[in-house]
């Protein structure tokens, strides 16, 4: 069987070599891809006429979907009316990540605990709320802004600068018309991603994402530079926690409404001090958390996917290995703001694998092509060995203006 993946990151490298594992998968063509991507096909992630021409061109007996903005505009839709079973919600349950007010508005109607929060469609209303809330402070783009829309104040100057660029400034274009300003929660961050075929959810493995651009969670938020599983904050009691409080519930929620969730749910955490709460939901595979999460996955990933599609999750096989992994983001100077493409990229033999990001060939040459450039992923019976053997990896890596945190996996290393 060939099978169609939708995207060109490093959560699409992630996936594409998860199913080349399984020996009756032919193919795996991507769409657009990058330069580390054998089988890429320069399509748009939003051209779905261009999409579902291919796939019929190919006669591709499945489809993956990787981004968030293909997933909310509908493409699973448009691609299952032309016949091709696909894993990925539809427009309807994909809102769950494309409009915050949306999924927030279903926590509080369905108990699912999570911050206090206003939502905003005016400017002078948002400001006036700033003036006399609590700081610190979160704003939130309502729509989909590649992992950016999210700003912490700390002072009223901040929050009032936030709301501004967003509302008038149009800085996460029309994603920020509507501004979700919630609480601020304390302690540790997990990211539990989860199959789901709208009955049944089955957790994958823990991870911690690293959102913030410079070490010590310093600058601004990025789309992640860096993960580890398992989340060591995430134990077997707060797991319980989570899924009768949290995961259940969110499952049931979208059925009861309507709009059932098939595919991957992404649950963002906060382990507060009154219990876990959401922070987000996502509606697909993480970026980074996948690159850390899927080479932990025993079981087939194409099997799960289908069982997925065809509702019958209940039957299928989901295992993971005991051991750690650990993904160092090599990034383009500058990132997340003003960076340079087109520099010329040499990777040396290591001990790891590279997943590519934001790479292109260009006459055979690989060359930088976006702000995170390489996801380099090591796998090892322990956390401490999985951080020490990617950041040893990263040492076979060149390209000017190359930058990493280097301190990925450090404050879950601290909480083992």
């Amino acid at each position: 069987m060939d099978i169609l993946v939708v995207g060109g990151g490093g959560r699409e490298s992630a996936i594409v070599a998860s199913l080349k594992k399984n020996p009756s998968v032919g193919r795996v063509w991507c769409a657009p891809g990058n330069g580390g991507i054998v089988d890429s096909v320069p399509i748009n992630v939003m051209d779905f006429d261009g999409l579902t021409a291919f796939a019929k061109e190919k006669q591709v007996g499945f489809v993956v979907v990787g981004p968030d903005d293909p997933l909310a505009a509908g493409l699973v839709d448009r691609l299952e009316e032309a016949g091709f079973p696909c894993f990925g919600p539809d427009a309807k349950a994909a809102v769950i990540e494309a409009s915050k007010a949306f999924s927030k508005a279903l926590m509080k109607e369905y108990g699912i605990p999570t911050a206090s929060y206003e939502v905003f469609s005016d400017v002078k209303e948002a400001l006036g709320y700033i003036e006399r809330c609590r700081l610190p402070i979160v704003i939130k783009a309502d729509g989909l802004a590649l992992g950016k829309g999210v700003v912490i104040a700390y002072t009223r100057t901040e929050a009032c600068r936030a709301v501004t660029e967003a509302m008038v400034g149009m800085k996460f274009g029309k994603s920020g018309e509507k501004l979700v300003i919630e609480e601020f929660l304390t302690g540790p961050e997990v990211s539990v991603l989860s199959f789901t075929d709208g009955n049944v959810v089955v957790p994958m493995v823990s991870s911690m994402d690293h959102k913030r651009a410079y070490d010590g969670d310093e600058g601004p938020n990025t789309g992640g530079m860096g993960a580890v599983a398992p989340n060591p904050f995430y134990t077997d009691e707060v797991a319980a926690q989570c899924m009768e409080r949290i995961f259940l519930p969110t499952i049931r929620a979208m059925k009861a409404i309507g709009r059932p969730f098939k595919g991957c749910l992404y649950f963002g955490l906060m382990l507060t001090p009154l219990g876990p709460k959401v922070i987000e939901y996502n509606c697909r595979f993480g970026d980074p958390e996948a690159e850390v999460v899927l080479p932990l996955l025993e079981s087939d990933l194409l099997t799960i996917m289908r069982h997925v599609h065809d509702g019958t999750l209940s039957d299928g096989d989901v295992r993971f290995r005991k051991d750690s992994a650990c993904c160092v983001v090599l990034a383009s100077g500058g990132y997340p703001l003003a960076y340079k493409k087109g520099k010329r990229i040499t990777i040396g033999t290591a001990d790891a694998a590279i997943f590519h990001a934001g790479t292109a060939l260009e006459s055979d040459v690989l060359v930088t092509n976006g702000g995170r450039v390489l996801d380099v992923v090591a796998t090892a019976p322990t956390l401490r060995e999985a951080v020490d053997k990617a950041y040893k990896a990263t040492h076979a890596i060149t390209f000017e203006g190359m930058y990493m945190r280097n301190d990925i996996g450090r404050r879950a290393l601290s909480g083992e």
